[in-house]
């Protein structure tokens, strides 16, 4: 593990392209993240076509690079403007802006910046030590316990779609309705390209992603200006502090295994982690500390920037072991694999190790990089925040175009992504989660031809995934992540109604 991990960093650092790659990687991280309208998943979805002319190392170096800087860039206009660059940076602000307006926002930086740290680094480790393992185990799956295992990423649906299930699995199944659009892998036939020629190889997973997050998100942000009017005056950051380190390094500890632990569970994702990080803060705190929380408490910055890192890095272990995407931004991810040819899993661990490792080593370097561009980026971000959004969107709309004709240098592929972008704008509005449709759209091609192969296998018995103990195992895990949710209300329901006939 450690050769191939040094032949990881090797590969980066003797190779001119993938040090620019990552130096991109950190300056567009830090940009996007930083500035609110822009989140990381729409950075990632936008620099997707750019990476189908590179090597795949470069490549991934770029997208992981992306992710691993915006976990931590979106708290920096959370802290300075309260308004979180990402998601992820929501709890960020409860202690973060507070602490400025006090007069330390180069302390609420100084502790975000040392935890981001800490957690990515923390979380890139675990997944370097546990990815492997969890590989190893999957490497006697077959096609039923391939099938299995595309079930279960398929209902990662309840975690994306939150109370929201039924349409969460209608996003699904249309996604999986355009994954079979196209030749038929095993014989050869159209299906649904009604007589057009350009649909025969499928629709491209790049105009689906661009126009779904990107092309859509920039309908919804077009009517407002996105100018940040607060001034923000000089900001001397203090990555390190002895004292303040003392009073968060438990807090440090106790983040970093949550948002690992959360961060595995496919679905739940950084934010999340954050949020039940920051309670468990609270919970664990004495109670006359209990008060300081939301007045800048620095172990409330503490607790979510850890633990929002640790579970980024976190959500890339079944991604990268299984093929379960662990999130909007993993889903995206995979479909980047798909794009470069590979489906991520347990076999690119014995055939690309090269590349596993070089993506390891590139978000160590990433995550180590915070503490040394942090503080000139902070400098450069109060100038670059006032850009305008009816600015800032147009160029993000050409990228849109550039990059999904480049792929394929056919203008059908824009007006599929323009078409999906308008049926993301819509399905927006009514709370539908867009990631479910990409869940269908990537899993679909894998859910199919390996159901097909299984039942071939067993000359047409459909019982072959339930003799099968870790293709049982699978179906048994994923119907009970599909139908937690409805047994968990149900279960609330009558705990309430006991309740009220008692009172």
């Amino acid at each position: 593990m450690l050769e191939y991990l040094m032949n990881g960093l090797l590969t980066i650092v003797t190779d001119p392209m993938n040090i620019a790659m990552l130096l991109a990687a950190i300056a567009i991280g830090y940009i996007g993240g930083a500035i609110p309208g822009v989140s990381g998943t729409m950075l990632v979805v936008i620099m997707l076509p750019v990476t189908y002319a590179l090597e795949p190392e470069a490549a991934f170096i770029l997208l992981t690079g992306i992710y691993a800087i915006t976990a931590f860039s979106g708290a920096i206009s959370a802290i300075l403007l309260r308004t979180p660059g990402t998601p992820e940076a929501v709890v960020t602000t409860f202690d973060g802006y507070p602490m400025a307006q006090q007069g330390n926002p180069g302390r609420a930086l100084g502790i975000a910046i040392l935890c981001s740290v800490i957690g990515g680094v923390f979380g890139t480790l675990c997944l370097i030590f546990i990815t492997p393992a969890l590989a190893q185990v999957a490497l006697s799956f077959s096609s039923p316990e391939y099938f299995a295992l595309a079930v279960m990423g398929l209902t990662v649906v309840a975690s994306l779609s939150g109370k929201e299930l039924t349409k969460g699995l209608i996003g699904v199944f249309f996604g999986l309705m355009i994954s079979v659009i196209g030749m038929d892998p095993l014989t050869g036939t159209l299906r649904y390209t009604f007589g057009a020629a350009s649909l025969s190889s499928g629709i491209n997973l790049i105009p689906v992603i661009i126009g779904l997050f990107a092309l859509s998100e920039f309908l919804k942000k077009s009517k407002d200006s996105h100018v940040v009017q607060e001034a923000i005056t000089n900001v001397k950051t203090k990555i390190f502090e002895k004292e303040i380190f003392k009073k968060i390094q438990g807090t440090i500890a106790r983040s970093n295994l949550i948002g690992v632990f959360i961060g595995i569970l496919p679905g739940v994702g950084a934010t999340t982690a954050s949020m039940l990080s920051y309670s468990e803060t609270v919970r664990w705190s004495k109670d006359k500390e209990k008060d300081s929380y939301g007045k800048g408490n620095p172990k409330g910055i503490a607790a979510s920037e850890t633990a929002n890192n640790a579970a980024a890095m976190g959500t890339l272990v079944p991604l990268l072991s299984l093929g379960i995407p662990g999130g909007a931004t993993a889903a995206v991810l995979l479909g980047a694999f798909v794009l470069h040819g590979m489906q991520p899993g347990p076999m690119l661990f014995k055939t690309e190790p090269n590349l596993m490792y070089t993506i390891f080593a590139g978000l160590l370097l990433a995550n180590i990089a915070m503490l040394l561009v942090s503080k000139p980026f902070i400098k450069i971000f109060k100038k670059v925040v006032n850009i305008p959004y009816y600015v800032l969107g147009p160029l993000v709309v050409v990228f849109c175009v550039i990059g999904t004709y480049t792929v394929r240098n056919n203008y059908i592929d824009i007006l599929i992504m323009v078409g999906f972008a308008i049926i993301g704008y819509i399905l927006e509005k009514y709370k539908f989660p867009l990631a479910t449709i990409i869940l269908g759209v990537v899993l679909g091609p894998l859910t199919e031809s390996e159901f097909r192969r299984s039942i071939q296998m067993a000359d047409g018995d459909f019982t072959i995934f339930f003799t099968r103990p870790i293709s049982l195992v699978l179906l048994i895990i994923s119907a009970l992540m599909l139908f937690y949710p409805m047994i968990n209300d149900y279960v609330k329901k009558r705990k309430a109604e006991k309740a009220s006939i008692q009172a």
